[in-house]
């Protein structure tokens, strides 16, 4: 028999996420049954789900892996920011041209947006507008780039701000340019599981002169408790190629330009 290919990080961290939404859409799944369905050895899957329950995304207990909360799962920033990664960085490298120097742009707390960090970093005299903790820390040393961290009620899951504080700020800001991602949609329907969020988007799309959405195939078919609108508040939706076709024509049909973007396949 011969040896398996030794697979990247990232091809490890793709499988290990997707065994994370296989434990959350069955709440609670028998290893050697998980092992079996992603063809791996028992061992390895009890190194996947080690590590998953050492960054505290799922509970490992004896002889099965059972699901936190559906709320935390999915919108957890430290569940979010390792999903859909290829995705991400394709949506991220499609939007890097329409961002100019001298710019004031907003981005909200999505951590989709995060690739986007080294390409910022290179511009001058951008400004950036945020409530993600995470994204002022990542652009607070680009030399280039001035970071403005709206403040307000500061949420650990998330690791950002919302509140009043939050759409006061932004009501007094013009922005050139509002980045934002989704939690889910459908048929073109923006949905979002917490209020205060939606009210901090709602700031945002009110505050810029333009605005994109960037939204990979994961968030599409779904629904959360707070609808919010439609893409059609944005100027164009940005998605990758494993988004739905039915998805893609309901936007269409809402009359927003949608563009479609070719992940980057893992290296083995």
């Amino acid at each position: 028999m011969t040896a398996r290919t030794r697979l990247s990080q990232a091809a490890v961290e793709e499988r290990r996420q997707a065994v994370l939404r296989y434990v959350a859409e069955h709440g609670e799944t028998r290893i050697d049954d998980l092992a079996r369905h992603f063809d791996v050895s028992l061992m390895t899957m009890h190194r996947d789900l080690d590590d998953l329950a050492g960054r505290h995304l799922l509970r490992k207990e004896r002889g099965r892996a059972v699901a936190f909360p559906a709320l935390t799962m999915e919108t957890a920033t430290r569940f979010r920011e390792n999903s859909a990664l290829a995705a991400k960085n394709a949506l991220c490298a499609a939007v890097t041209a329409r961002i100019r120097p001298g710019s004031t742009v907003l981005m909200d707390d999505s951590t989709t947006l995060f690739p986007l960090v080294p390409a910022l970093a290179r511009l001058d005299q951008l400004h950036v507008v945020t409530n993600s903790v995470g994204l002022a820390q990542r652009l607070g040393s680009a030399p280039g780039v001035s970071v403005t961290l709206l403040g307000g009620n500061y949420r650990g899951d998330f690791n950002s701000c919302t509140g009043p504080a939050v759409t006061h700020t932004l009501s007094r800001i013009r922005a050139d340019l509002a980045l934002m991602s989704a939690t889910a949609v459908l048929e073109g329907r923006l949905f979002h599981p917490l209020s205060d969020y939606v009210e901090v988007k709602l700031a945002m799309l009110a505050s810029a002169e333009h605005t994109l959405l960037l939204a990979d195939h994961s968030k599409f078919g779904t629904t959360a408790t707070y609808a919010y609108g439609t893409v059609a508040d944005y100027d164009a939706v940005i998605t990758d190629t494993s988004t739905p076709e039915g998805e893609i024509a309901a936007m269409r049909d809402l009359g927003v330009p949608v563009e479609t973007v070719e992940p980057e396949e893992p290296s083995l």
